[in-house]
C-alpha cells in the first residue's frame, strides 16, 4: 500500500472515530480533512496546522500533495457532501475571518476549529484515545456555539405581524429584505407574501396553500424567483430577483418563470431588484428583458420601466 493511502486511510479512521455519519466516510471527505489541516504524507500527524482554505485549495492540494486529481465539477460535492457535513460537526470553522460572509460566496473558506486541531494532532500516540473520549464530551456544545454564532449574523425579516423568518448572511438577503419591506409597501400595498428564497435554505418562506389556490405546484426542483408576491386587489403575482451580484430578468429567465407560472389565474409581473444603480445594475441593464420592472433598494419609490405601455401591471398577449 503506498504511504498516500496510509494517509488517506489514517484520515478516514479519524473520520470514524469522530462519528461522522457513514456517508462522509470516504476518500473525498478524507481528502478535505487533510487538505485542511495542510497534511501531506512528508509529515506527522503532530505538525497538523489550521489554514484557511477555500473548495478550490482543496482539489489544489488532492492534485498536488496527494496525486489525486478531481474533476472541476467535483468542487459542489466536496462542498455540499464533505466539508458541510465537518462544519455541522464542529470539526472545522466556515468563514472564520467573516462570519457574516454570505453562505454562497465565492470567497468563502474554512478552517479546522482550534480544539479538534489540538486533538488530530494527538492521532497515533498514546494520549489519543483519552483525548477523543474529553473531546467527544464536549463536541455537540461546541457545535452549538458554532450553530449559535452563525445565527447571530442570519438578517431577521419580518413577514407579517405575526411572523419572522431569518435568511442567511450577506448582501443578498438584505436585498430580499429590503423587497419585502420597502418595495411592497410602495408598490404592492396588502400584497402576501408566497414566496422568500434564501441562500443558506433555498425555502425561506413558502406559503404553499396560496400558490395554489392560484392553480400554480411548483415541485421542490422548481427554480423559484427569489420573492414572489400576490396583490390580490389586482390579481398579479409579482415575480421578484435579487440582483446582488447575478441573475436578472433577463430574456432566458424570463421565459423560464413564465413556463414555470403558465399555469397561474393571476396576471404575471417581472421585476428585478437591484441594490441601487451603481455597479451592479450596469452590469446587467443591457440585458434586463423588455416588459419587466426594475427596481433599486436605494430608491424605493421608483420603478423603471423597460418598454411599458402602462406602469407596473401584468402583458397580455
Amino acid at each position: 500500500m503506498s504511504k498516500i493511502q496510509v494517509r488517506i486511510d489514517e484520515a478516514l479512521s479519524v473520520l470514524t472515530q469522530l462519528g461522522m455519519p457513514n456517508e462522509q466516510l470516504n476518500e473525498r471527505t478524507a481528502i478535505s480533512l487533510l487538505a485542511l489541516l495542510d497534511l501531506p504524507i512528508t509529515k506527522s500527524w503532530s505538525e497538523a496546522s489550521n489554514p484557511m482554505l477555500g473548495i478550490r485549495a482543496i482539489l489544489d492540494f488532492s492534485r498536488e500533495k496527494l496525486k489525486h486529481p478531481y474533476a472541476e465539477n467535483s468542487r459542489e460535492s466536496f462542498r455540499k457532501y464533505s466539508v458541510k457535513q465537518l462544519v455541522a460537526a464542529g470539526v472545522l470553522l466556515l468563514n472564520p475571518d467573516a462570519p457574516e460572509r454570505a453562505v454562497n460566496s465565492a470567497k468563502n473558506c474554512y478552517q479546522v476549529e482550534t480544539s479538534a486541531l489540538i486533538l488530530l494532532r494527538k492521532f497515533g500516540s498514546k494520549s489519543w484515545k483519552k483525548s477523543l473520549v474529553t473531546y467527544l464530551e464536549s463536541r455537540q456544545t461546541l457545535a452549538d456555539q458554532f450553530a449559535q454564532h452563525r445565527e447571530l449574523q442570519r438578517i431577521p425579516v419580518v413577514i407579517n405581524s405575526k411572523l419572522k423568518i431569518k435568511l442567511s448572511a450577506g448582501k443578498h438577503s438584505d436585498l430580499i429584505r429590503q423587497i419585502i419591506e420597502e418595495f411592497i409597501p410602495h408598490f404592492v400595498p396588502g400584497g402576501e407574501l408566497i414566496y422568500v428564497g434564501d441562500t443558506g435554505t433555498k425555502w425561506g418562506y413558502f406559503d404553499e396553500p396560496l400558490l395554489h389556490s392560484l392553480n400554480i405546484k411548483v415541485g421542490a426542483h422548481g427554480k423559484m424567483p427569489d420573492v414572489v408576491i400576490y396583490y390580490r386587489e389586482k390579481n398579479w403575482l409579482i415575480l421578484v430577483e435579487a440582483v446582488a451580484s447575478s441573475g436578472p430578468v433577463d430574456g432566458i429567465r424570463h421565459a423560464e418563470l413564465a413556463a414555470l407560472f403558465k399555469a397561474s389565474t393571476a396576471g404575471l409581473v417581472y421585476v428585478t431588484a437591484f441594490p441601487d444603480r451603481g455597479e451592479i445594475m450596469r452590469k446587467f441593464l443591457s440585458v434586463v428583458a423588455w416588459e419587466t420592472e426594475v427596481w433599486c433598494a436605494s430608491d424605493t419609490t421608483h420603478l423603471i420601466h423597460f418598454n411599458g405601455t402602462r406602469f407596473l401591471g401584468p402583458y397580455t398577449k
